[in-house]
């Protein structure tokens, strides 16, 4: 069963690198990529709790251009097999999911570059081909690129399944207590962060009162996150349907006001 388990981490690993660079399905994402890996494992809750985690580290970044950025999906995905692996405690997989996942995630820069680098002669030798006309060439050629792409991802992940819990103990015994405290208060405060994050590109401004009567609705009468959506919809609605109704009121007013004025002539 462990093996299986195994088999299908990493096959999860090279498919999130393929969606990303190429299908976009979003399941690179660590909160999507956090619902195979949590059947997979066995774990639903550590798994959408992790994954939820990694997804607030994740909020505004994006590799625009061919820059690279760190790999929190796989940080994700490798911090939920490691953590269901060593320990059953919400808290304590939380915790050794940062620990193994942050620097899993910030090796996916370089290891980001590196396939690119590598495809980048890929790519020149698929063009050569083609100047050539030798376009069977060229198709064999270009099916390198999502191999290396595939092996960026599925070797870091293979290393972290062979020596997961070797990685974790030594980790765990090497580094202070503070520091893995510090990293469990991380993930609490993630949330709070993220949502800053979202205010900023919201227009919080403009619709402030919308924003300090949902927070009074969820933090003062306790109404429940569906609730307080139902009313935000409805709030949403009734706005909409208003702005898209003032040029039509104008128009009218508009018609009334010229009619007026032949009356008066």
């Amino acid at each position: 069963m462990e093996f299986i388990q195994s088999l299908l981490i990493i096959l999860l690993a090279s498919w999130m690198v393929i969606d990303q660079q190429g299908l976009v399905l979003m399941t690179w994402f660590p909160v999507m990529i956090s619902v195979p890996a949590g059947l997979i494992m066995g774990d639903m809750t550590t798994a959408l709790m992790i994954g939820g985690t990694f997804q607030l580290m994740n909020l505004g970044v994006a590799n625009i251009g061919g820059s690279s950025v760190p790999n929190w999906g796989l940080a994700a995905l490798v911090g939920i097999y490691v953590a269901c692996r060593t320990t059953s405690d919400l808290e304590s997989a939380k915790a050794v999911a940062l620990a193994v996942g942050v620097p899993v995630g910030m090796l996916g820069i370089q290891l980001d570059v590196l396939a690119k680098l590598i495809n980048t002669y890929v790519a020149n030798a698929a063009k050569k081909a083609c100047d050539a006309l030798n376009f069977k060439k060229m198709e064999r050629i270009l099916w390198l690129g999502p191999v290396v792409f595939i092996l960026s991802t599925a070797i870091p992940t293979a290393l972290c399944i062979l020596f997961g819990e070797q990685i974790v103990n030594f980790i765990l015994e090497s580094v202070p207590e503070w520091f893995t405290n510090g990293l469990s208060i991380a993930g609490n405060m993630l949330p709070v962060v993220g949502i800053a994050l979202l205010l900023q590109v919201m227009p919080t401004k403009k619709f402030l009162s919308m924003l300090m009567l949902g927070f009074v609705f969820s933090a003062y009468l306790n109404i429940p996150m569906l609730g307080v959506s139902i009313v935000g919809f409805a709030l949403a609605y009734y706005y909409f349907t208003t702005q898209n109704n003032k040029p039509a009121l104008a128009a009218d007013q508009a018609e009334v006001t010229e009619e007026g004025d032949d009356w008066d002539e």
